[in-house]
């Protein structure tokens, strides 16, 4: 297969059907193939995201409230919302193979496998979506993870540290929180619905985020960098004043975070 181009027809088309079959078919030859480095290939910068034909894209400000989870619509806002972020993390996961050919097979493998697990997320949400009366594109979105993948387009050591060990562990610390306000909710067959596949979702995240970590740790032997360069990377990207009211410790921790880091982050403890 001529494995770049497959990619990129990925991540440019927003027919969720077109993306999982052409990263079934990338992960099964990636898994049997030797995947050219392609040292000529110059990846494309994309000018907007695949979603910018299904949504409405606005500013973060203007983006309605998801309190008022009581109500058809406003549940189906938070639905929306976790949807809108697990379709983000599919081509940001396919373009983490696609923009850095120079990395090992191993790395493509394992990025493919999150594009295929983050796939599979988001047609269980639209489920969900669906069964509430609405469909993705209802509601407006903002490009937040688009944007940052834009901004870590020429360093993969950037990449790693911004998007896994920072956006989806920061998705580790929130998920938990989003199930305990829904909790007293689950007598309703679409809260149960999402509930069971929050947990889904937050159970493969680790394991996204260990593989991010295990990359950006590997960046940084073969870079010769120390791995506090994480805090040095966030500071650049102005990502060190957020606020943090729950650090997830545990799934931190089994994600490869050091305790250091952790307490840094801005957990009371952490042994």
């Amino acid at each position: 297969m001529d494995f770049y181009a497959k990619l990129e027809e990925a991540l440019t088309s927003d027919d969720i059907a077109v993306k999982e079959a052409i990263t079934l078919q990338a992960l099964a030859y990636c898994n049997e193939n030797e995947v050219s480095n392609k040292a000529a290939f110059a990846p494309k910068k994309f000018i907007q995201p695949s979603y910018a034909s299904k949504c409405r894209i606005v500013s973060p400000r203007e983006l309605p409230a998801r309190k008022d989870f009581d109500t058809t619509e406003g549940l189906a806002t938070l639905v929306h919302a976790i949807a809108h972020i697990e379709y983000s993390a599919i081509d940001l996961a396919l373009d983490a193979v696609y923009r850095f050919p120079s990395m090992p097979d191993k790395y493509k493998c394992d990025w493919l496998e999150v594009a295929a697990d983050e796939i599979r997320h988001y047609k269980m949400l639209t489920e969900i979506l669906h069964t509430l009366g609405y469909a993705y594109g209802d509601f407006p979105v903002h490009a937040g993870l688009f944007d940052a993948a834009e901004h870590t387009a020429e360093s993969v050591l950037d990449r790693m540290a911004i998007i896994p060990r920072y956006y989806e562990a920061s998705g580790l610390d929130v998920n938990p929180q989003i199930m305990k306000k829904l909790d007293n909710k689950k007598k309703n067959p679409h809260v149960a619905a999402l509930l069971e596949t929050l947990q889904t979702i937050y159970e493969e995240e680790i394991v996204h985020v260990h593989k991010g970590d295990k990359w950006f740790k590997y960046l940084c032997k073969k870079e010769g960098k120390e791995e506090s360069v994480y805090f040095e990377i966030l500071e650049r990207y102005n990502l060190t004043t957020k606020h943090r009211p729950h650090i997830n410790v545990e799934a931190r921790k089994a994600a490869g975070f050091a305790c250091e880091e952790i307490l840094k982050l801005g957990a009371k403890e952490c042994e």
